[in-house]
C-alpha cells in the first residue's frame, strides 16, 4: 500500500512546474490559472495560447504583477505590440517586483543613453533585464568595475545583454579574467597605448569570454607557442581570434592542426602560416573540415587556390555552392582565378559579384578608334 501511495506521489510531482529558483521565494504556485493575469494579458494583446504552451506555471503564480510591468515599460517609451511582444517571449517579466524592476531600470540606464535603447535591449535579451533582486548588488559593483576600465557605455551594456551571467556573479572573478587578458597582451607585446580598445574588441565579438577560467587562455597560449608561433604572432592570433581562443583547448587545437597539416600537406611554418590567415582553422573539429574540404574539391577547387586563401573553409559547403553557382551563371570560372571573389560575407560578396558583373557590361574604350560624330 505505502510502495502504491508513494508511486503515486512520484507521478504528481512529475507534472509539477518547476519554479526557476530566481522566483522561488516570492512567488506562489497554484493549481488553477491566476484570472487577473490572464485578463491582463489578453488587455495587452498577449498571445496567450504561447504563453501557455511555453511557459504555462507563469500563469499559475500569485502575485504578478502585469499591469505594473507594464506600465514600467510604457513610461520608457515601448509601444503597446512591443510590450505584448516581450510579454509573450519572457511572461516571467510579470512576476518580478515593481521596486526591484526600478531598481534593476536604474543599474542600466547608468550604462544605457537614453530610454529608447534600453526599451531595444529589452525586446531583444529580455531575461537580462528581468533577473532577480539578489542579483542587483554584483550587477552595481561589475558596472562600476567596467566604467573604471574606461570602456565604452555601449560595449558594457552589450556585455550585460549578452552575457548577463558576467554581471550576476561577484565583481572579483571578472577582475581576475580581465587582469589575466592584460597580462597576456603585455606579455605578447601588445602596445599598452592600444590595450583599452583591444579589450574593447575582444569582449564585444565575443561577451561569453569573461565566463572562461583564467587557466585556459594560459595553457592554449602555451601549446601554441609550443608549436612554434612567436609572441607577435600569438598576439595576432589572440586578437584574430575573437575571445574564442577561451573555447579551445589544447587536445582538440593538436587533432585539428595534424587533420590540416595532413589535408594540406605542408611543412609546420606553412601550417603556421595558413593559421595566421585563417584562425578559425583552430575550432573547427575534422568532420567540419573534411565536409568543407571535399565539398571545394568537387567544385573544381584546388588545394594550392585554398592555401592561398584560407579563409574560404571558413564558409559552409552550402554557402560556397551557392555563389560558385551564380558565378557560373555569368561565366566566371572558379577554378582558374582566385577564390577572392567568393570569399567573405555575403555582403562582400555580393560586392565584388557587382563589380564582376558591371566589368563584363561595360564596354571597352578603344583610344584609337574614330569618334562617330553627328552628321
Amino acid at each position: 500500500m505505502l510502495r502504491l501511495i508513494a508511486t503515486s506521489l512520484c507521478l504528481r510531482c512529475q507534472h509539477v512546474p518547476v519554479l526557476p529558483s530566481n522566483l522561488r521565494a516570492c512567488s506562489t504556485l497554484s493549481s488553477v490559472e491566476n484570472q487577473q493575469t490572464v485578463e491582463a494579458l489578453y488587455e495587452l494583446s498577449v498571445d496567450i495560447q504561447k504563453v501557455r504552451k511555453l511557459k504555462g506555471w507563469v500563469l499559475h503564480q500569485n502575485p504578478a504583477y502585469t499591469k505594473e510591468v507594464a506600465g514600467l515599460l510604457r513610461n520608457m517609451g515601448a509601444s503597446g505590440p512591443i510590450i505584448a511582444h516581450i510579454l509573450a517571449v519572457h511572461p516571467e517579466a510579470v512576476l518580478c517586483n515593481p521596486e526591484q524592476l526600478q531598481t534593476q531600470q536604474e543599474l542600466w540606464m547608468s550604462v544605457c543613453p537614453n530610454h529608447r535603447e534600453l526599451i531595444g535591449v529589452i525586446e531583444k535579451f529580455p531575461a537580462s533585464f528581468f533577473t532577480a533582486s539578489s542579483h542587483h548588488e554584483n550587477q552595481r559593483k561589475n558596472i562600476a568595475y567596467f566604467q573604471s576600465l574606461n570602456l565604452n557605455k555601449r560595449i558594457i551594456t552589450k556585455l550585460m545583454a549578452s552575457a548577463p551571467q558576467s554581471f550576476g556573479r561577484p565583481v572579483e572573478q571578472n577582475q581576475l579574467m580581465v587582469c589575466t587578458l592584460q597580462q597576456a597582451y603585455k606579455e605578447l607585446g601588445g602596445d599598452e597605448a592600444n590595450m583599452k580598445i583591444w579589450l574593447q574588441k575582444l569582449m564585444s565579438q565575443n561577451p561569453f569570454v569573461l565566463l572562461k577560467p583564467p587557466e585556459m587562455l594560459r595553457q592554449n597560449l602555451v601549446f601554441l607557442k609550443n608549436r612554434g608561433f612567436t609572441t607577435s604572432e600569438l598576439l595576432r592570433l589572440l586578437s584574430k581570434l575573437r575571445g574564442f581562443v577561451t573555447e579551445l583547448n589544447p587536445d582538440s587545437m593538436c587533432r585539428t592542426l595534424a587533420f590540416s597539416q595532413e589535408a594540406i600537406g605542408c611543412s609546420d611554418a606553412e601550417l603556421r602560416e595558413v593559421i595566421l590567415n585563417c584562425p578559425a582553422l583552430l575550432y573547427y573539429p575534422e568532420s567540419t573540415l573534411t565536409e568543407r574540404f571535399e565539398g571545394l574539391f568537387s567544385a573544381g577547387i584546388s588545394m594550392s587556390q585554398i592555401i592561398q586563401t584560407p579563409t574560404v573553409l571558413e564558409l559552409t559547403t552550402q554557402i560556397v555552392n551557392y555563389r560558385i553557382n551564380r558565378l557560373k551563371a555569368r561565366g566566371y570560372d572558379i577554378s582558374a582565378g582566385s577564390l577572392d571573389i567568393i570569399n567573405g560575407t555575403k555582403k562582400d560578396f555580393e560586392m565584388s559579384f557587382g563589380k564582376l558583373q558591371l566589368r563584363r557590361e561595360r564596354p571597352l574604350f578603344n583610344p584609337v578608334a574614330p569618334l562617330k560624330a553627328d552628321d
